[in-house]
């Protein structure tokens, strides 16, 4: 695949790597007839490399690039001025009048380091194009933009791309922040569709996501949202899995339920069963024995209690957890949320086991997911938001525990904002190389407990980092529901953003920036203040206070509308 490969420190981002292998290669670079510059920002190839090269060898250009970024007034990376027209620098190809000449040499030698991600897009991405056509250099792009919809196809209409031929997909939407891809209707998982279609193994784009983005980030931005009908309409039969259940009895509340949801499983699988008190024995074991679709059992009481079902899981069950015995592992337990409202521990509790065990067609139809998927590391139900203030602050105080925890584990995966990724509930379907970066590591019962040093429960902060660990094996997650909590899933959150999208003018991506502008991120700033004390002086403040919000927010909004209406180029889409 290579001829040579060239070791550097990773400074000046692909810009000054290309100046490095340019100097490396000196005078033998007059050998060859094109020279290609290129970089690890794009997927490929989707497409055939061979009519690409074939069309832009009959175009007598001195260098060309794979898509292009129209002129745009002003410049949305300094807001004034112009951003010129350029060729987007993942993909330059060079013809040897221009790469032989001193304009070339010059503009190499000169180039200034470059600190910052917009250093490398201000000095050089935006710049190259019109440096050298200026000094009589013909160029061409092989999908120009003024044959899409957008000025950034690259970005915004990579399906349309794919569809005329081009072997290149962009990471960007696959990573990039999702407000802004939902306000142009950027939709990753029919990219993703329309990759797969041509015969791309999608698996390698879900492995590099997984290791490389944010697992929140990744699933919006991909679609990775599963809502599988009770029916079984995908899984091969042909193809089981040796299944093991790991099942925590916290407390005997439930456990008739339990049992009966996973007898929705198909016949054979394995089950140890934990538990936090001697006496249960009896009770469980006869519980679980009324059914005959399991295998193995195995039961184990707990000596200690600290960490419940999550030191039950890898102190007590290390040894099951560990082996390679089992294709997938099931996690359950019958614990339910302290200090809550009997509606929502009623409703918690249905929402994990519905979204795990529906019926023996959804059980089937989540086995599927990984027999389609071999990258498929973890399945869960989203983050739990009905009877719960989950959204915007599911870190809470467990971010920095949750930081010292992944130096510990070796895990890399980037930190999702203000909440993560996870099965809150603390219940999955995962595969055993998924929980390796915990399973590798000898956990004990004092881990579990709290101290001054270590405020935070540990048990708590493993729950929020199980995505983090199957990313860090390449291995990418999934979340599912059912249709019935699909359905109210989506009705309470559109509501609940209705409800905060009024108090602020513009499209949701603008609405948070003004938000956090503000010093509203996780629950400090201004905002928090201010809301605060309309909770103390509730009344009186609201009656004096709310007219004059209303009358200040339709002046602002209607101004806004008329500036933007204004400006020139309203309306076109940015982004290099």
């Amino acid at each position: 695949m290579s001829d040579e490969i060239l070791v550097r420190e990773n400074v000046g981002f692909d810009i000054w790597a290309h100046k490095a292998a340019l100097d490396h290669v000196g005078a033998g670079i007059s050998e060859f007839d094109e020279v290609l510059l290129t970089n690890d920002t794009w997927f490929g190839p989707v497409r055939p490399y061979g009519p690409v090269f074939e069309r832009m060898g009959e175009r007598a250009v001195h260098f060309w690039g794979m898509t292009d970024h129209a002129r745009e007034v002003p410049n949305p990376f300094t807001g004034k001025g112009v951003l010129p027209y350029h060729l987007q620098s993942f993909w330059i190809a060079v013809r040897r009048e221009m790469f032989l000449s001193e304009e070339w040499a010059s503009y190499w030698r000169d180039l200034p380091p470059m600190k910052e991600y917009f250093d490398a897009v201000l000095t050089h991405e935006i710049r190259f194009t019109e440096h050298f056509t200026s000094r009589g250099y013909t160029v061409d792009a092989v999908y120009p933009s003024d044959a899409y919809p957008t000025d950034h196809p690259a970005l915004f209409n990579p399906d349309l791309l794919i569809d005329d031929g081009c072997p290149l997909v962009k990471r960007r939407p696959f990573f990039h922040y999702p407000p802004f891809l939902d306000r142009h209707a950027v939709i990753g998982r029919r990219i993703l569709a329309s990759i797969a279609g041509y015969g791309y193994p999608t698996r390698l784009i879900l492995a590099d996501l997984a290791r490389n983005v944010p697992p929140r980030t990744a699933n919006a931005d991909a679609g990775m949202l599963e809502v599988l009908p009770d029916r079984d309409v995908s899984y091969d039969a042909d193809r089981p899995f040796r299944i093991l259940v790991v099942a925590h009895i916290e407390q005997l509340d439930g456990l008739d339920e339990l049992v009966a949801r996973l007898g929705a499983l198909p016949a054979g699988y394995d089950v140890v069963v934990t538990i936090a008190e001697g006496a249960w024995r009896a009770a469980v074991t006869d519980a679980f024995h009324r059914t005959a679709r399991h295998g193995s059992f195995d039961l184990r009481v707990v000596p200690r209690n600290v960490g419940a079902d999550m030191s039950a899981f890898f102190v007590a069950c290390a040894d099951v957890v560990r082996s390679d015995d089992h294709d997938l592992i099931v996690r359950v337990h019958t614990r339910t949320p302290a200090k809550r409202s009997a509606n929502v521990v009623r409703y918690f509790r249905r929402y994990e086991w519905d979204n795990l065990f529906a019926s023996e067609g959804y059980v089937r139809n989540l086995l599927a997911l990984f027999q389609r998927e071999e990258g498929l590391g973890i399945v869960f139900p989203p983050p739990i938001h009905i009877g719960y203030s989950t959204v915007g602050n599911t870190w809470g105080p467990y971010r920095w525990p949750a930081y010292e925890m992944t130096e510990r584990l070796g895990i890399r995966v980037p930190f999702d904002g203000p909440s993560p990724l996870a099965p809150l509930g603390g219940m999955f379907f995962a595969r055993p190389e998924a929980l390796r970066p915990f399973t590798e590591v000898e956990w004990a019962y004092e881990d579990y407990e709290t101290s001054k040093r270590r405020k935070e429960p540990t048990r708590k902060v493993q729950e929020r980092l199980f995505a983090y660990a199957a990313g860090e094996r390449g291995l990418h997650t999934r979340t599912v529901l059912t249709r019935e909590h699909a359905a109210l899933s989506h009705l309470s959150l559109e509501y609940k953003l209705d409800q905060l999208a009024s108090t602020t003018p513009g499209y949701p991506v603008e609405q948070i920036q003004f938000l956090r502008s503000l010093g509203h991120v996780n629950g400090h700033g201004p905002v928090t203040y201010l809301r605060m004390y309309l909770r103390r002086n509730h009344f009186k403040t609201l009656h004096f206070f709310y007219p004059v919000w209303r009358a200040a927010r339709w002046s602002a909004g209607a101004l806004l509308g008329l500036v933007r209406a204004a400006r020139p180029g309203a309306g076109r889409r940015s982004g290099s």
